[in-house]
């Protein structure tokens, strides 16, 4: 497996593509703009208790206040309001938290007019950001995160991963972990401290100390509200999740990022310096890298996938709703069944990229083609589960109802990421139609499928526009039907059809289906 990174930079925001063995699978988007990203921490001012939704209203400088829930305060927020309060007089200097007397720990079950008050000063996580009309969604129960561990104040818990499948992995880790760890802080191990020795172990550990400090220092005195520790930037954060020796490549069109993303990577992989790249070019790194021409095949209400399959995805306010379509392909399968089992495994794994891919979120049901025999059900649930395997997002996937639904819950922290794929019509003042290249994607899909058979003589019929998208320049699309099938198709202009209109014929000009 192969893992690229693309990074485009304007004066407004950064783009970052995620690319496995070729395939778009993660696309994200930061904006100057955007000053409440998940992992933020602020100090702000609880506004009012809501005991009846047992929660809290915090006002973190955003048009609408935060919403904070008994459950997300933590069992330690006595302790935290303690230290917020004498940290910022200035009577506490020691930031340590090895002498730091904690407070006794709030019920589990208890009253939000209980642990705190209106106007108290609170240090408060974005876990949520900003959807649609609602504020973010915050905890006072404090992470921050690094490269190998994720660092707990007021908390003496040792926690490992549970895609660290080994328990002897397991026992080493909590040793080599609990010999460093300063008192007062729980440590949460991830999945990439698996195999690390103590020494990068204990070097992520003193950068987050340091980073805990440094946020400390900006207490005393600070306004209410103000941002006093930031997560790192996407394309940090990005890495810190999920750079591992597959990587390949990361490039970016911009110096100061370049150098930044590249000292990053010397930090954490300095083995893996090298495959940092700076984009010179006149050609927009976007569309050096295939980027835009993935993005409007893979947003938008159709989704074409392999051997004729594609996928049709609906939103509404409740919920995502995805339908699997076989489309027009024929295969070798000997039975219906087991036609619907090849289609629902490759319907299944563009599913899984989907999800990643728009950050969708929330309930999604997906209708999936019928199928009558119990392992062929059980086949694509496993499937589907070892396809979304490697989503950090949190998520749980039930079996296949009788009906074939299998219904996923995905967690939503920030805006969906959705994309305008429609074009405007051609030669019309009004109307959408899809962009060409889905159209482009779909022939050359079906192009594949009829030479791949007997056919010796192919004529595609198709709107100008789309002929001459087809024909024109060096090596041409149809060029390289040719050289990979070693078969020419004849491409005819018909400006009767519409635009996204095309028919394939044999030699005798009969239709090819």
């Amino acid at each position: 497996m192969n893992s690229e990174l693309i990074i485009r930079s304007s004066s407004q925001e950064v783009d970052f593509a995620l690319f496995k063995d070729g395939r778009l699978i993660e696309l994200h988007k930061e904006e100057e703009s955007n000053k409440f990203s998940v992992g933020d921490i602020y100090l702000a001012k609880i506004r009012k208790t809501v005991p009846g939704l047992n929660a809290a209203f915090v006002n973190v400088g955003y048009e609408k206040d935060a919403f904070l829930h008994y459950h997300d305060l933590g069992p330690k927020i006595g302790s935290l309001l303690k230290f917020v309060k004498r940290v910022s007089t200035g009577k506490l200097k020691d930031y340590s938290l090895k002498d730091f007397p904690l407070e006794k720990e709030i019920e589990k079950n208890g009253g939000i007019n209980d642990a705190i008050k209106s106007n108290q000063s609170i240090l408060v996580q974005i876990v949520k950001e900003p959807i649609s009309t609602k504020g973010p969604r915050i905890s006072s129960e404090l992470s921050i995160a690094g490269r190998y561990i994720v660092l707990v104040p007021f908390s003496d818990r040792i926690s490992i991963s549970q895609k660290i499948d080994s328990k002897e992995e397991k026992d080493r880790l909590k040793r080599l972990i609990t010999s460093i760890r300063p008192k007062g802080f729980g440590v949460i191990i991830r999945t990439v401290a698996e195999g690390k020795k103590v020494a990068e172990l204990d070097k992520d550990l003193q950068n987050l100390i340091d980073r805990w400090n440094a946020m400390c220092k900006k207490l005393h005195g600070a306004h209410h509200p103000s941002k006093v520790l930031s997560e790192l930037d996407r394309g940090a954060s990005i890495l810190r999740d999920v750079f591992n020796d597959s990587f390949t490549n990361i490039c970016i069109d911009d110096e100061t990022l370049y150098l930044q993303i590249k000292d990053y990577v010397q930090s954490i992989a300095p083995d893996k310096e090298n495959i940092v790249k700076l984009h010179d070019s006149n050609v927009p790194i976007f569309e050096k890298f295939g980027v835009d021409r993935q993005i409007k095949t893979s947003f938008g209400r159709s989704v074409s996938s392999t051997k004729g399959t594609y996928l049709v995805i609906e939103h509404t306010e409740a919920m995502h709703v995805i339908d699997v379509n076989s489309g027009n392909r024929s295969n070798k399968s000997k039975n219906q069944e087991d036609t619907a089992l090849e289609v629902n495994i490759i319907a299944a794994t563009e599913v899984a990229r989907q999800l990643r891919l728009r950050d969708m979120g929330g309930i999604i049901v997906v209708d999936f083609i019928d199928m009558s025999q119990a392992k062929n059900r059980k086949a694509l649930y496993d499937h589907m589960r070892e396809e979304m395997k490697d989503d950090r997002a949190k998520h749980k996937i039930l079996p296949p109802s009788k009906f074939g639904l299998i219904q996923i819950t995905r967690q939503r922290v920030r805006p969906e990421m959705n994309i305008k794929t429609r074009e405007e019509a051609p030669g019309t003042e009004s109307g959408e139609i899809e962009a060409p290249i889905t159209v482009v994607n779909r022939i050359t899909e079906d192009v594949k499928r009829i030479l791949s058979k007997d056919y010796n003589k192919v004529t595609l019929n198709a709107h100008p526009f789309i002929a001459a998208f087809l024909t024109k320049g060096f090596p041409s699309m149809r060029h390289k039907w040719f050289m990979e099938h070693k078969k020419w198709v004849k491409v005819q202009p018909r400006d009767a059809y519409t635009y996204l209109e095309y028919h394939f014929q044999d030699k005798d000009g009969n239709e090819i289906n």
